[in-house]
């Protein structure tokens, strides 16, 4: 078939031709899907159907001699010859594995990795550009953005000129700014796809449970998404909005571990990313009235029997979850215990409520002028009997592993060393356990517990939300510094992401798998995507009154899981005006309402030419 058939770089009038499989040589799916997208990439069918060899570049030393481009060449031809018959990629197998050894053997691989080398391939082939001049990249020195992505793009059309070039390449604005000083770099970077992020990937649930640290309002647990690269300053915004923090209250976020507080989140720079899914985090409602005054942080343990020996031993264990409050630079034994009881409030039983409610009514923002009412009160409801026999005080360590001195009602506590913490050890006894709700003391959830989401509904975003993601500004992470010119030194610089320059033909990569130290998944988010009007005009950077609507053309699907499943290809058959699903050798109509699923994969969208427009965006 000549390129005359053609209208347009369209399909009209090609009948059934194009609509031929590909065998499976064990494995090849990941492969077949991708080729059958791009053999129905319109001006690329065109290219190769006329007479490619002829551009040809033997000459550059980061191509493979032509000898994929020929490969590519011969398969395309061969699905859009009248035979029918499924194709065997055999020999365009051969040659991939040849330069390509990650994809030797018969693994499963990742078809947009896979496409990702084809493309750049196949340009470096077909690079019309034989002798490749130099260029230094020139910083933008306050010119305008326009003319310093014209300067960009000329110098790699200079070095870079193929039919991948023409008809897959665009341009994006790439915005670094030190977080020390202020340096500001804008570059000007080609791109062949677009690697879009699901909203699952940028953003994450995290439970944390408030606290409040004047006895009045019950522990309760709050779930909030925060970037996942953020800071400790987006969860404790987050936080506040969702417990309703008043203005004259700050957060303090801890990480609690074995029943006491391994670290403050007190630098709103501190990465979330350090916290993982099995931690647990507490938030503790600080008056900022009193933020100057030192913390005391009350841990707890009971005794528990212990077989040892055929004999049953009482020891001391730690429980519970830390409470924290403001204490008074002078404190006495009696201000540390009536402190700790208030505390308490919430955890009184009802039927016990007489005898543990000793404090009710002194907010920590009326410390100062209710201590001594509080005092006045253990003393003459208590005489110190219920502290002696159900609850002993002791000063301690960051840990409550090391028990210093025993604190006595009545008693000077000294604060020498202790100018921001003071760490106090409660020992419960039964009689004390009676009368509180321990459990509700001791219930800590953790950051994110799979088993509680197990069940939730699938997760669903649109495409303009991806888009949206990958453009939203982000630090970068602790692998990925830049070094800053002005600092001479690596920083963790915020980045941001403009388009600047679209192609003719689309390529949009959804980031479905996501890997760790640990582990690795899937997304099996369901994306929204536009079929016949994916509009880009309020996305792009450098505005002008170009029109940017692209129509989707094809689809590369992953079934199943990491490692293994499998890949199908939708494509929009024009000379047909119809849908078909190709499956390796199998080929069958099927309806548009059935291309959008959880499986999309890479979407190829072609740029729809309407009077208005200029036929090369990227001119």
């Amino acid at each position: 078939m000549s390129s005359d058939s053609y209208t347009n770089g369209g399909l009209k009038g090609v009948g059934n031709l194009g609509l031929t499989g590909l065998e499976n040589l064990g494995n090849t799916c990941f492969m077949n899907s991708a080729i059958q997208c791009l053999a129905h990439t319109p001006k690329l069918v065109d290219y190769f159907l006329g007479d490619y060899m002829r551009e040809i570049n033997h000459h550059n030393p980061l191509g493979m001699d032509g000898e994929i481009a020929l490969a590519f060449g011969d398969l395309l031809r061969k699905l859009w010859s009248p035979d029918r018959t499924p194709v065997s990629p055999r020999f365009f197998k051969a040659k991939l594995a040849r330069f390509a050894p990650q994809f030797s053997g018969f693994n499963q691989h990742d078809s947009q990795e896979f496409l990702a080398f084809l493309l750049d391939g196949l340009h470096e082939d077909l690079n019309r550009v034989k002798c490749k001049p130099y260029f230094e990249a020139k910083d933008a020195c306050g010119r305008p953005d326009e003319e310093v992505a014209d300067e960009y793009w000329k110098n790699h059309l200079a070095r870079n000129d193929s039919i991948i070039v023409d008809i897959c390449q665009g341009q994006y604005r790439s915005t670094l700014v030190c977080p020390v000083c202020n340096k500001v770099s804008v570059t000007f970077d080609p791109f062949m796809y677009l690697s879009l992020p699901l909203p699952s990937t940028t953003m994450r649930s995290m439970t944390v449970t408030v606290f409040s640290t004047d006895g009045s309002l019950r522990p309760t647990s709050y779930t909030v998404n925060v970037p996942k690269h953020g800071k400790s300053k987006d969860l404790i915004q987050a936080l506040s909005n969702v417990c309703s923090l008043k203005d004259d209250e700050s957060l303090l976020v801890a990480e609690v571990y074995s029943n006491c507080i391994l670290r403050y989140l007190e630098d709103p720079s501190d990465s979330l990313s350090l916290i993982r899914d099995g931690d647990r985090l507490a938030a503790y409602r600080l008056s900022k009235d009193l933020e100057k005054l030192p913390l005391v942080v009350f841990m707890h343990q009971r005794m528990e029997e212990q077989g040892i020996h055929n004999k049953m031993l009482g020891q001391w264990k730690a429980f519970g979850v830390p409470l924290i409050a403001r204490i008074p630079t002078t404190a006495s034994g009696t201000t540390i215990c009536s402190l700790f009881f208030k505390l308490l409030n919430p955890f009184v039983l009802p039927k016990d409520n007489e005898d543990g409610n000793l404090c009710d009514g002194a907010s920590e923002t009326d410390l100062s002028s209710n201590i001594s009412d509080c005092e006045a009160t253990i003393n003459a409801s208590l005489t110190g009997k219920l502290v002696e026999d159900a609850l002993q005080f002791h000063v301690t360590d960051v840990k409550g592993q090391t028990t210093h001195a025993k604190i006595e009602l009545n008693e000077p506590v000294s604060l020498a060393g202790y100018q921001k913490q003071l760490h106090v050890l409660v020992s419960w006894q039964d009689t004390a356990l009676s009368n509180y709700d321990v459990c509700l003391l001791s219930s800590l959830p953790e950051i994110y517990k799979c088993s509680l989401f197990s069940k939730r509904p699938q997760d669903s975003a649109s495409l303009y939300a991806c888009l949206e993601a990958f453009l939203r500004e982000e630090p970068l992470g602790p692998e990925d510094m830049w070094y800053c010119p002005s600092c001479k030194k690596h920083q963790q610089a915020s980045k941001k992401l403009d388009l600047w320059r679209l192609p003719e033909v689309l390529v949009i990569h959804l980031k479905r798998f996501s890997y760790s130290r640990f582990m690795k998944n899937k997304l099996e988010t369901f994306v929204d995507f536009p079929i016949h009007n994916l509009d880009l005009s309020n996305y792009i950077a450098h505005k002008s009154d170009q029109a940017y609507p692209y129509s989707l053309y094809a689809v590369s699907n992953h079934y199943g899981n990491m490692g293994g499943g499998h890949y199908t290809a939708y494509v929009y058959h024009e000379g047909q005006d119809c849908w078909y699903d190709f499956d390796d050798r199998h080929v069958a109509s099927m309806t548009e309402d059935s291309i959008r699923t959880s499986a999309a994969y890479v979407l190829f969208y072609r740029r729809v030419q309407t009077k208005n427009l200029d036929k090369q965006v990227i001119s």
